[in-house]
Formats: C-alpha cells, structure tokens, sequence
C-alpha cells in the first residue's frame, strides 16, 4: 500500500488548511469531534470525528498513510453530497477523514516520529504464546485480541472506533504507491458479489488490476479482489461480525479526479450496503 516517499503527484495541504476545508464542507451536516490530538515535531494536530445519524451505520476511514492523500481530499470536498446520500437511505455514518494528520502534510507514508499507524488493531495467538499481526493467507489461530499499543494515532482512532457498536459496514481508504501504472484494486472479505459492480462501475475511470501480483505477498483475483487478514482496521471488522468491509485502493499514478470518481463510487456503494443489510 505505498512507500514512504511523496506521492506521484503533488501533495502540499497544510494539515491546517485540510481542516478548515474539511469543516467547511462538513460543519452544516455532520456533528464534528476531536476524538484526540496528537503532537509531531512541536506542532499539536486536531484528530476529527464526523458522524451523520442513522438507523444503520457506516464506518469509513482514511489517511493512514501520508502519501496516499486521495481519501482525505474526496472525503473534505464531497461531504455534503455523502452526507445528503447517507441521509436519503436512514444510513448513520461516522468518518475519520485523516488518521495520520502529519505524515499528510508532509506527504510521508508514516508520521513524522516515523512511527507506522496501520495494520496494528489486532493480535493473532497462532500458537500457545505465539502472537502476530498478520496472518498468512490461510494460517489457522487459536485466538485474537484487541491490540493497545502501536502509535499514538492508531490508539487513539482504535480506541474511538471500538467505543461503538459494529456498524453494517466498514470501508477504508487507501492508495497504492509502489505501482507505477494508474488502476485500482480492493482488500475485501465475504461475497465478492456485492463489490463487482462497483469494481465495474470503476473500471469506466481507471483499470481494475485482475488476476495480477501487487506486492510481494498480495494477488488479485478477477474482480480485482484479494483477502488478506492483515491486523488492519478491516480486518478488526470482520472480526467484530460486520459483514461488508473493504480497504480500497487507487494507485498515487492515478489522477486525482479519477480516485474521487472511484472513492465516491464505493463510498455511495457502501452505504447501499450499509441500507440494504438493516432493512
């Protein structure tokens, strides 16, 4: 899911100027919380919270990784239109637009301390007294914990996150930054057959990467699809029983206006989902 260098294209939002951005377009639709602030090289950095109400909920989070700044941007420039889509369907949302305020406004994968916000939500017991992060593809457990360390990013959205109830739905925003063409994939668990259209519907803006190696560890099936049980705040959501979760990707190579375009598909798609598992 990327390097830690600065993204294929350019990437200079003062994390200051994101929020008044973000609270701009989000202030009239939403409550807005500071779930937490965190401090990076002297300078104290807001960690917000959106939340629409609704009788069925989606949970969506983004910017993990600094240099993936797609999801963060689609999220302070459309949320009155997700908010209004949302609302239309009786589907609550609550949103954490930029876990990783510092590595976002330097364009670095992890925060400024270096530290690694993602993939640290649980721990698998493999064997008795055996613990990790990250299973491998098919790997048995005897058991799985709610991890409480890691950086002070992911303790604090962990510990938000886990204040709540399972929602219906759960969709993560990410970009790929070691791939050098412009496509999209998803991580994704359950029946790939309520993610193909929307996997279709972006193939209309951006390739789908089908039956092809990502990294070292990661291939896609033919829907663009791959399941990986990688300690990640998805993976705690399946755990927890909630049915439709996913980590989107697009490629940093791919134009921004593309990743809007498919960030809104999924997001106006998991909501659907979100709908149509309460009803």
């Amino acid at each position: 899911m990327g390097c830690g260098e600065r993204c294929h294209y350019a990437q200079s939002v003062e994390y200051t100027e994101y929020a008044r951005r973000l609270l701009s377009s989000s202030s009239s639709v939403a409550e807005v919380a500071e779930y937490g602030r965190v401090m990076e090289a002297g300078k104290e950095y807001p960690l917000f919270r959106l939340t629409v109400p609704g009788s069925r909920w989606l949970v969506i989070t983004s910017g993990f990784h600094g240099e993936e700044p797609a999801g963060p941007l689609t999220l302070a420039e459309n949320f009155g239109e997700i908010a209004a889509y949302a609302r239309a369907r009786d589907v609550g949302l609550r949103v954490y637009p930029c876990i990783n305020p510092s590595g976002f406004e330097v364009g670095t994968r992890y925060n400024r301390s270096g530290e690694r916000p993602n993939n640290d939500f649980l721990r698998y017991e493999v064997a008795p007294g055996t613990w990790k992060g990250e299973l491998a593809r098919g790997e048995s457990f005897l058991r799985w914990v709610l991890y409480d360390g890691g950086p002070k990013e992911t303790r604090a959205v962990r510990g938000d996150i886990d204040r709540f109830s399972p929602p219906e739905a759960a969709l993560d925003i990410h970009q790929d930054n070691y791939l050098s063409i412009a496509a999209t994939y998803a991580y994704t668990f359950g029946d790939s057959a309520a993610y193909r259209p929307l996997m279709e519907a972006a193939a209309k803006h951006v390739a789908v990467i089908r039956n092809q190696r990502v990294d070292e560890h990661h291939v896609t099936d033919s829907d663009g699809l791959i399941a990986s049980h990688d300690g990640s705040v998805t993976d705690y959501f399946t755990r927890k029983g909630v049915p439709y979760t996913a980590a989107l990707e697009t490629t940093t190579r791919t134009p921004l206006d593309s990743c809007h375009a498919v960030n809104l598909i999924w997001i106006r798609g998991f909501i659907e989902l979100a709908a149509r598992r309460g009803a």
